[in-house]
């Protein structure tokens, strides 16, 4: 659930009468009663807006002026108010400039204006207005400005424009002074500034003295703000930036996006990425287990773990440990991104988009309790730093320690990550964040597929088994990242970004793994890792610029830039494929390795990139829209060690381009088709050099997105990729690689997200997803990829009760269905399919929400993923989890 906030100024005068208006007239269009901010004096608190019915309205008559109070009786005094979350950016479709009796009024036409925040101020004879969280997309002119010259009399110019990427910015300049300015929400029209200047007030009649109102001012330390609150889900999210670097309206994009907001997080009390992954059609896990830190994913059936991306910028280490309470939604954009991101896969990248300072003090804490000793607490801290708001801080962290229902399994979890923003200027904005993450614990290396999946004379293998050794397995993942982003706005159509991050990635990991089973079926084989200490660096520099402009009747949206990055490894370890076996049905630990000789493993590397990126949006009609863009890339790789003959491998060069067109017929239809490149330059590993030729990839997709309602959207997308020049063995020497392997994905993706109903939301998706190898001297032509389901379905649902004695219950059911999978490239075992339910309770009131999920509701016996021929990873059981949390 989000916040709905809209400012309104008001005289001290009548103010109550006023908020018996807005009381009454919200109260029917919400189904509650509403609650208003109030600000006077530099003081805040809140109190219930009154029904009409229980305002004092003001005397009329002498006799009444005598026996009426100055002071409501119902004057507030209550604690302060603390602000709300933000939700998704709000999109404003339209603006109007209508004449009216007192001046003129402006109108943000939005179907999400109850979401929209102002923050105003005063500047020579113009008020200002900041909307955070908003975006001008206006349907018919200029998408992005608007500017009215001299509407009426005492009013010189008035200008809507995109400040930044989330801000709206309003501007209305006052011949004399600043003009007055009341700020009314509609709920049919949008977002209402009612301007008042100072020539029409001197048209007014003079009224005598002791009965002359005054007169609301923005810039008046006498006037009141009220912040008019109410509740709205927000499975729908409209815009994201990940698919074209600047916040566009997904049915403008021609490439399958999904946002998965902060709204579905919650409901279903997701605390890894992989679990807010299941509501994306085509994304599934890969060769890990969902209990473990290791963000390994499948997107359209190849790998995708490598593009993760965090607010925008590549970050390989975010496959090693990402998400916590610090993410605000997770966009998913399908297919290759090299054109704006450079080196990457071809299935797609996800975008984890974190939480940003808030004007507004807002103050949250979190507990959780759950099966297998689930305990987790959270706080999320923001607000103003200065009276001016013009230093905003944020605050996440979080702990969590969990067991298992795996023999001996227990993990760690923490995360803190606080971020500053700093407005320096009308035109400039610095935001510095920075984030740790630890998660250290058992690593769980699955069971066998012989007596699990595939059929073994001793029995079936336990799921619960431990394959590894209690006193010997012990792994810690952590990561320490900072960086800036500095965002400036030369004018109202240019503006330009400059985005730095280092990532430091440290893995510790001390264990003893499975290996085959021996003929007889129970004797398990195993070898020892010891003192491995892997180091990954990663420096990365993003500068762009974005610009609006027109060659006639032709808009464009142009971004330029040029991207800088490196990545520095540091790999050893020990190993030993001597240690004791394990009877798999009869285990007993705490043995002895039979041979404690270890090999040394040893590599160091640096991978180098530079490229340079043009993309120009164009709309030729309002209905027409094309996507154009390029990337040329350069990387090269210097090894260290263990290759001490090889200095610099041959540099690599590569051209990324893509290409899209959407049709719209009608407004809330979109026919889209795109053409896309993507490139991967492999990386080394500590047993052999990367190959000198990047992996080349090549997306075919047609589409169509539909506005259902304004509330629910959905996207049907077909898709051909080809995945090339992949390594395989040489049939001449097979201690070579030569580049000629090749893999193929063909499918059909559905998703639908939003509001059904008045507090009927869902998110739901199909998947038919053919992904098999078509050249390669090592596996026969045909066989499927491992790990990806042909078909795949998700649904989650939740229903909120609006209004009576149980307002704010709401029941939440999810039902996941993955098929058939391979459990390796020689398809030598199969996964069989599945289908798990989920389910949640909870309530919500005002700052209070109490919530209770239950994941796999049948407890159903499944596997959900296939590491190798080896190592087949179980699913959970069924598993509770409790949480309680309130904002203050």
């Amino acid at each position: 659930m989000s916040k709905i906030e809209g400012w309104i100024v008001l005289p001290k005068q009548n103010s109550w009468l006023v908020l018996g208006l807005i009381g009454y007239v919200f109260s029917i269009a919400v189904g509650q009663p509403v609650v208003a901010q109030v600000e006077s004096d530099h003081q805040k608190f809140t109190t219930p807006i009154p029904r009409l019915s229980e305002v004092r309205f003001p005397a009329t008559n002498i006799e009444g002026l005598l026996s009426q109070s100055s002071t409501p009786t119902n004057s507030p005094s209550v604690p302060p108010y603390q602000g709300g979350k933000q939700g998704g950016v709000t999109q404003v479709t339209g603006v109007q400039a209508n004449s009216t009796d007192k001046g003129v009024e402006v109108i943000l036409q939005t179907t999400q204006g109850e979401q929209l925040q102002i923050s105003d101020r005063s500047q020579g004879n113009n008020y200002i207005a900041d909307i955070p969280n908003a975006q001008l997309r206006l349907s018919t002119g200029d998408a992005f400005t608007f500017s009215s010259q001299k509407p009426v009399e005492g009013i010189t110019e008035i200008t809507v424009i995109n400040l930044d990427a989330n801000t709206i910015q309003v501007t209305v300049t006052g011949e004399a002074g600043v003009p007055t300015v009341e700020l009314l929400d509609s709920p049919n029209e949008g977002l209402i500034f009612g301007i008042t200047t100072t020539a029409t007030s001197a048209q007014q009649p003079q009224q005598p003295e002791q009965e002359q109102p005054n007169q609301p001012s923005a810039a008046d330390d006498e006037s009141i703000e009220i912040v008019v609150t109410g509740e709205q889900d927000g499975y729908r999210v409209p815009n994201a930036s990940v698919g074209t670097r600047t916040d566009t309206p997904l049915r403008d994009i021609p490439q399958s996006i999904q946002v998965i907001p902060q709204e579905v997080i919650q409901d279903q009390q997701a605390t890894r990425l992989v679990e807010v992954l299941k509501n994306a059609p085509g994304v599934v896990l890969g060769g890990r287990s969902p209990r473990d830190p290791l963000n390994i994913i499948n997107i359209r059936g190849f790998d995708a773990s490598n593009d993760i991306l965090i607010n925008g910028l590549p970050d390989p280490t975010a496959s090693e440990i990402a998400f916590g309470s610090n993410i605000e939604r997770v966009e998913v954009l399908k297919g290759p991104a090299s054109v704006l991101f450079g080196q990457g896969g071809l299935g797609g990248s996800v975008n984890l988009v974190t939480k940003q300072p808030l004007l507004d003090p807002f103050y949250s804490v979190e507990a959780s309790a759950g099966s297998y000793n689930l305990y987790r607490g959270a706080i999320d801290l923001s607000g103003p730093l200065n009276e001016s708001k013009t230093v905003l801080y944020r605050l996440n962290a979080s702990a969590q320690t969990r067991e298992s229902f795996i023999d001996f399994y227990e993990h760690r979890d923490y995360l803190i990550a606080p971020s500053l923003a700093f407005k320096l200027g009308d035109k400039t904005k610095l935001t510095l964040a920075t984030e740790y993450l630890l998660s250290e614990g058992t690593y769980d290396f699955g069971i066998p597929p012989r007596g699990s999946v595939l059929p073994n004379p001793n029995g079936r293998i336990p799921r619960n088994r431990f394959v590894s050794e209690p006193d010997f397995n012990q792994v810690s993942n952590e990561v320490f990242r900072i960086g800036y982003d500095l965002e400036h706005r030369f004018s109202e159509d240019w503006q330009a970004r400059s985005v730095f991050r280092t990532s430091l990635f440290r893995l510790r990991r001390d264990t003893v793994f499975p290996l085959a089973l021996q003929s007889d079926g129970r004797t398990l084989n195993r070898g020892q890792e010891d003192d491995t200490e892997y180091n990954a660096n990663t420096y990365n520099l993003d500068n762009y610029i974005v610009g609006n402009f027109a060659t006639g009747s032709i808009k464009h949206q142009l971004v330029a830039g040029f991207n800088l990055r490196r990545t520095d490894i540091d790999y050893k370890s020990n190993l030993s494929l001597n240690y004791a076996p394990l009877d798999i049905f009869n285990p007993v630990y705490g043995r002895t390795p039979i041979n404690p000789t270890f090999t040394p493993q040893a590599n160091k590397d640096r991978v180098q990139q530079f490229g340079i990126y043009l993309q120009d949006q164009i709309t030729l009609a309002e209905n027409l829209k094309l996507l154009l863009g390029g990337r040329f890339d350069i990387a090269n790789q210097k090894y260290q060690e263990p290759f001490e003959q090889i200095d610099d491998f041959k540099q690599t060069e590569a051209f990324s381009p893509r290409f899209g067109i959407v049709y719209q017929p009608i407004q809330p239809i979109s026919l889209y088709a795109s053409y896309s490149r993507s490139f991967n330059y492999s990386t080394s590993s500590g047993f052999a050099p990367a190959e000198t030729d990047p992996e080349r990839g090549t997306q075919y997709e047609i589409g169509i997105k539909a506005d259902l309602t304004d509330q629910l959207a959905a996207t049907l997308a077909f898709y051909d990729l080809t995945r090339s020049n992949l390594p395989t063995p040489d049939p001449n020497n097979p201690n070579r690689s030569i580049l000629v392997g090749e893999q193929r994905s063909r499918g059909i993706e559905f998703d639908v997200s939003g509001e059904i109903l008045p507090g009927w939301n869902i998110i739901a998706g199909y998947a038919f997803t053919d992904a098999e190898i078509t050249e390669d001297n090592d596996f026969p032509v045909g066989n499927q990829l491992s790990n990806v389901p042909k078909h795949a379905l998700n649904l989650w649902t939740t229903y909120e009760i609006q209004s009576g004695s149980l307002e704010g219950l709401g029941f939440g059911l999810g039902v996941f269905y993955y098929g058939d999978r391979q459990g390796e490239l020689g398809n030598t075992f199969t996964l069989p399919g599945y289908t798990r339910s989920d389910a949640a309770i909870f309530y919500e009131r005002d700052n209070f929400r109490a919530s209770l999920n239950i994941q796999n509701l049948f407890d159903v016996d499944y596997f959900v993923s296939a590491q190798n021929i080896n190592r087949v990873i179980p699913g959970d059981p069924l598993t509770f989890v409790g949480t309680i949390s309130w904002e203050f």
